[in-house]
Order: structure tokens, then sequence, then C-alpha cells
């Protein structure tokens, strides 16, 4: 078998089908894709809102309920306890699978009548802003994120307690503003760093403790701005800045600015990898273009946000011990053979499903729990499930689904996002594609304006304190105008104390602002080839230019200095 070149059906630009990829395809028997590997991800990102909540009420009890369906959705929403409760019944809103028209049609009519959950969350308490949260307790404005307490503002915020503004950290404790690091302890506004404690401002350190504003160190103490000080002399240093003082804490963060982009980087960051393109890769072997991956990930492709996952292709916060998922958002935990779902646990053999848990063969299906060989929602037995299945297979190619731009879906494609019950700039979609309203629409996507604000402003943020010692605790009872994007947001109590308790000042953006900042201080799940930029001649290659090549998720245009492992570690370790 050979490699194959392809024009994606959606972006029409040529991608390329490699053999383990045929092979793949094959043992789960699902024909080729027909888009590239970035149109699926957009077109899967597109149906995954983490962030972007509503005012909504439970349509069983009258509850006012916090949500990620906006009201106007079309989607039936029920609090998330009485969604999980046995006071209602899934195979209600079951329906006879009709051969005469088109399966994404008949799903999509399923979609409107089965009640979701307000939020997908399971086992929190005291946490009624959050989304895609499990294990969590005492949380506010947190997504996608997995055993946690006293979080504020936060996503991908794993392992973690009393943790104020971060992106993509595990194992971390009274950190705040940090980004892509894990095991850190007392740490604040640092990115890429592990095993630290008691430090400001660090990127790419790992065992370091008492440092401030440093870059590429290992297992350091007292520097300051990569200058080794004596412990008082450091002291003294450090207290001559007042972070409480805005004024001070933004001069600070431009200074480390500047000597952050001098500082080397390695092409990727892989820890206990073997055989993998990709980036931020932990414990992963024989995998390629997967991205933010932990902990036992193997053969597989086409990954973001995954744990624990073997033979799994094509998925963005998926894993949990599962193997041969294909085309998924949020799905796994113990479970095999998922393809083209969201939001599906536990369960195995299910087919273009959405917020299942403990089933086994399902096509078709919406919020099943604890069922079998189902089909629209639809009971039938073993031998009639088995009868079914390839008749609807063969029939979703003879009567595909055509969406609004024309592009077809037949057995084999992931849900159409006209279908998605979320616009485009509510999504994870708007995260890594960022779209303006216009070319949303033109490229078929649904978009939705905000909502006029609740609150009327009280205070503009450059009318705050520039020190957080001068302000009061009466600031958690204004409405703040954010300086960036002039929206109104607020100081909570659990913020305002912790920023008080570790003496940094008050923020002037809004959380949707911050998280944005975060955001994109991450490189994208996207590769590119290049060389090592490193010409010194101490290193193994001698006079001239390593000619070592990778690839890696920094782009050729950016500023920063990419070097092949063997030259990083000449340097740095």
């Amino acid at each position: 078998m050979t490699s194959e070149t392809r024009r994606c059906q959606n972006c029409k630009k040529e991608f390329t089908i490699e053999p383990e990829d045929f092979a793949f395809y094959e043992r789960i028997q699902v024909p080729p894709p027909t888009w590239c590997p970035e149109c699926r991800m957009q077109r899967r990102f597109a149906w995954r809102n983490e962030r972007t909540l509503f005012r909504n009420k439970c349509a069983a009890t009258g509850k006012a309920v916090i949500s990620c369906f906006a009201p106007d959705s079309g989607i039936t929403v029920y609090d998330r306890d009485y969604w999980w409760s046995d006071a209602w019944d899934p195979l209600a809103f079951g329906a006879d699978y009709d051969f005469s028209r088109p399966f994404f049609g008949q799903f999509a009519e399923l979609l409107k009548k089965v009640p979701m959950p307000a939020v997908f969350n399971a086992r929190t308490v005291n946490s009624s802003y959050v989304n895609y949260v499990g294990e969590y307790k005492d949380a506010y404005l947190v997504s996608a994120s997995w055993d946690g307490e006293n979080v504020c503002y936060a996503s991908r915020c794993n392992a973690s307690k009393d943790i104020v503004d971060a992106f993509a950290i595990n194992n971390c404790s009274l950190c705040s503003y940090d980004v892509g690091s894990s095991k850190l302890f007392n740490v604040h506004f640092s990115s890429e760093s592990e095993g630290c404690a008691d430090s400001w401002f660090l990127f790419g350190c790992k065992g370091c403790t008492d440092c401030f504003g440093c870059t590429n160190l290992r297992n350091k103490s007292y520097c300051f701005f990569n200058e080794q000080l004596s412990r008082e002399e450091y002291g003294k240093r450090v207290a001559a800045i007042d972070l409480g003082s805005f004024r001070q804490l933004e001069e600070t963060k431009k200074k480390f600015e500047v000597l952050k982009l001098g500082a080397i980087r390695k092409y990727a960051t892989f820890v206990s990898c073997n055989n993998v393109t990709g980036d931020r890769l932990y414990n992963v072997a024989d995998s390629r273009f997967c991205f933010d991956s932990y902990g036992n990930v193997k053969d597989c492709k086409y990954l973001t946000n995954a744990l624990s996952a073997t033979d799994t292709y094509d998925g963005y916060g998926v894993g949990g011990n599962c193997e041969l998922l294909y085309e998924g958002f949020d799905s796994g935990v113990e479970a095999s053979r998922q393809y083209f779902v969201g939001s599906v646990y536990g369960t195995n053999d299910a087919r273009y499903a959405l917020n299942c848990h403990g089933s086994s063969n399902l096509f078709g299906c919406i919020g099943l729990r604890n069922r079998e060989y189902c089909v629209l929602n639809k009971q039938y037995s073993k031998e009639e499930y088995k009868t079914l299945i390839p008749k609807i297979i063969e029939q979703m190619g003879k009567v595909p689904y055509v969406d609004g731009r024309g592009r077809t879906y037949g057995y084999g494609e992931f849900f159409p996002t006209e279908l998605s019950p979320f616009a485009y700039n509510e999504t994870v979609a708007n995260d890594y594609f960022p779209l303006t309203r216009e070319r949303a629409s033109e490229s078929g996507f649904a978009w939705r304006e905000a909502d006029a604000p609740r609150h009327t402003i009280t205070k503009k943020a450059g009318e705050l304190p520039d020190d957080i010692k001068e302000t009061p605790d009466s600031i958690t009872r204004e409405i703040i105008e954010c300086s960036s994007c002039g929206k109104p947001y607020q100081i909570i109590g659990k913020e305002y104390d912790f920023l008080k308790k570790i003496n940094a000042a008050l923020p002037r953006k809004c959380f949707e602002c911050r998280h944005g900042e975060r955001f994109r201080s991450v490189n994208p799940p996207k590769l590119y080839h290049r060389s090592c930029m490193c010409d010194k001649k101490t290193h193994f290659h001698g006079e001239g230019r390593c000619s070592n090549e990778f690839e890696t998720s920094y782009a050729p245009e950016r500023k920063e200095v990419i070097y092949c492992e063997q030259c990083f570690n000449a340097e740095i370790v």
C-alpha cells in the first residue's frame, strides 16, 4: 500500500493519506476521509463550546440554570442533576430510521428533541460556572479541567489547587497566571516550567526555587533575571519590586518578555517519548501530529489534549484508557471503538453518538445511559441491530446529506457544522481557527452576537487604584470596564483575597481577554518543517550551522531561536 494525495472537499487543498492511515481506516471499517486533517479538526472543534455560558431554564423543573446552550439554540436543557436522574427516559424520544432521507437530517431532528444537561460536568461541588469539568470543588469560570479545588479563571487545569488565571497546567498549587507548566508551588506569571517553587516570571525552567525573571535554568536558586545572587542580595532585589503596583507589574512583564524572546527554544517538548511528532507530549510513542497529550498514548495521530489512548485518530479531549476512537471530542474513558462521537464515556461500539454513557452498540443516539443495541434512541434486539446497521451505512452512501455549501456527508464523515447547536464564535474552533463574522458566514458557520450587558459599568479599568494595597475589598462590588474589549467584568472575592495575599495587582482586562492572551502564548497544533538555527562551533556539528531538521510548531516567520535537541541540551542541560 502506498501514500495517496487527495483534495480536501472543504478547503480544496491537497492532503496525503499514508499507508498506516489506510490500515487504520480498514481496521475500523470506515472509508478514508474526504476532508484534510486541519479541516477535520476545525469541524470537530465547532461542536465544542467550553467557555461561553448563558442563563437558561431547566425544561423539566423550571429551575434557572447556567448553561453552555443559549436559550434560542433549539436545545432542550435540563438541570445537570435532573438530567442524570431516573426521572426521564431518553428512549422516549426514539424514532424509526427513514431510509428515504439522509441520516444527518434525522439525527438533527433527534438533537432538537432529546434533552441535554445544562453543562457537561461530573462530580462537581459549588461550581456552577464551569463546563467540561470533573472532580472539582469551589471553582469559577473553569473549563476542560479535571480534579481541582478553589480554582478560578482557568482552562485545562488538572490536579491543581488554589489557582487564579491559568491555562494548561497540571499538579500545581498556589499559582497564578501560569501557562503550560506542571508541578509548581507558589509560582506566578510563568510558562513551560516544571518542578519549581516560590518564584515569579519563569520560562523553560526546571527544579528551580526562589528565582525571579529567569529563563532556561536547571535546579537553581536565588537567580534574578538569570543572574546568580546570594540569598541576601536576591531578597533585596525582589523586595525592591512592588508587583502589587500595576505600573511596576507591567514594567516587569515587558522586561521579562524581552529576556524570554532571546531564550533559545527546543523545537518541541517531548518527555519520555519515542518516534513522535507534535509538541508538549509526555509518555507518548509511535504517534504523529499529536499535541498536549499525556500518559500512555501510543499509535495515535491527529490528537490534541489526549490522555491514555491507543490506536486513536482525530480527537480533542479524548482518552482515559481508550482504543480505536476516531473523529471524536470529549470522549473515551475505559472505552473501545467509538467513531464520530462527542461526550461519550465508558461506551463501546458507538457510532454517531452524543452525550451517551455506559452503553454499547449505539448508532445515531443522544443522551443514552446504560443501553445497548439502539438506533436513533430506539431499542432493538441484538439480531435486529446487527441486520440494520449495514443497511444504514449503505444508505448513507446512496442518500448522503448535502449541506448549504454543497459538501456531501456519507458514512465516515463527522457531523456537519451547520447542525451544531453552537455558534462558531462560542466554540473552541474560534480559538484555534479565529474568523471574523463575515469570514465565518462565508464558510457556512453560524455566528452569535453577544447580548447587551446585564450590568451597568461603575468603574473603568484605568480608574482602579494602582496598588492592590490601596484597593479596598469593596472593589468586588464594582462592575469594571475591560481596558481591551470594553466589556464589563468583576473582581470576585476569592480572586481579590488571593492577589492581595501574593501582592499582585488587580487585572485590568476581563477573563476572556486574559484567556486569549494565555491561549495565544502556546503554539498551535500545527507543524512546520525546519532546520536547527544553531551555529555554535563548540557543539557537535562544529563549524557552520547545524544540519539537523525537524517538525516544529514554531512557524518559520517567528523571531524565536529554535534548536534541535542535541544543540539545546548542549547549551542548557
